[in-house]
C-alpha cells in the first residue's frame, strides 16, 4: 500500500512524453488536448475527449515541448501553444491541489496550524506533512516529516505557497498542514508531485521569507 492507503499499481498504463521520449507511469506526466480551435488545453483530470498528447511534469520538458513546436509534431497538425501555456499548467495544478487538501479537510483528513499539525505527528495520525513553500525555514524545520512506512512514500509536500495553502482551508495564509492516512492523500501526493516538477521544487524545503506560523 502507498502511504495514502491506496495499493500501488505495478500495471498502470504508461505513456510516452513527447518533450524527453521517455515512458512512465500517467501519474507522473500530464495530459493535453487539441481543442476545436487548434488550442493545445492541459488536461489535468484526464477526461477531455481527443487523442491524448503527454509531457512529463516536468518545467524544463514542458518548456521544450512549446519551445520546439513538438504539441503540433504529436498532433500532426498546426497548433498554439503560447509561452503562457507552462503557466497556465501551473496555476492549474496549484488550483487543483488546493481543491483535493480542501476535500480532504472537510472530510476530517487533513490540519492546519503548528500546533494541531504537532500534535498529529507526536499521535502519529499524520501520514504526509505539508508546509508553505514561502514560510520561515526556521519555523518549519520546528517540525519533522513522518518516517516513510514503506521506502518511496512521500511524507512531505513543500510546493504550495502559504496563500495557496490558505486557501484550502479558509484562511489568509496557512504555513503548517497535514493530512492522515486514506481518503484523498494518495491523489494529493500524486498532484504534490506534478506541481513539484513544475515548480522544480523537486525533493528538499525551498527557503522563503519569515512568516508567521499558522
Amino acid at each position: 500500500m502507498t502511504r495514502g492507503g491506496r495499493d500501488k499499481q505495478r500495471d498502470e498504463p504508461e505513456r510516452r512524453c513527447i518533450a524527453t521520449g521517455g515512458t512512465g507511469s500517467k501519474s507522473g506526466l500530464i495530459r493535453f488536448v487539441v481543442g476545436p480551435d487548434a488550442q493545445v488545453v492541459p488536461d489535468l483530470l484526464e477526461r477531455l475527449p481527443g487523442r491524448g498528447i503527454w509531457v512529463t511534469a516536468d518545467r524544463a520538458a514542458l518548456e521544450k515541448a512549446v519551445k520546439k513546436g513538438l504539441f503540433a509534431r504529436a498532433a500532426r497538425q498546426p497548433v498554439q501553444a503560447g509561452p503562457d501555456l507552462v503557466a497556465e499548467v501551473e496555476a492549474a495544478l496549484a488550483r487543483r491541489l488546493g481543491e483535493l487538501i480542501s476535500l480532504a479537510r472537510k472530510g476530517g483528513a487533513a490540519v492546519a496550524g503548528f500546533e494541531k499539525v504537532k500534535d498529529w505527528l507526536v499521535k502519529d495520525q499524520a501520514e504526509v506533512l505539508i508546509q508553505a513553500s514561502d514560510g520561515s525555514e526556521r519555523g518549519k524545520t520546528k517540525l519533522r516529516p513522518p518516517e516513510p512506512r514503506e521506502s518511496g512514500d512521500t511524507t512531505f509536500i513543500g510546493c504550495l505557497t502559504a496563500a495557496e495553502l490558505g486557501l484550502a482551508f479558509g484562511r489568509e495564509h496557512v504555513i503548517h498542514a497535514a493530512l492522515a492516512a486514506g481518503g484523498l492523500t494518495a491523489r494529493v501526493v500524486e498532484e504534490a508531485a506534478r506541481l513539484s516538477g513544475i515548480r522544480g521544487q523537486f525533493g528538499g524545503r525551498a527557503v522563503g521569507k519569515d512568516t508567521k506560523d499558522a
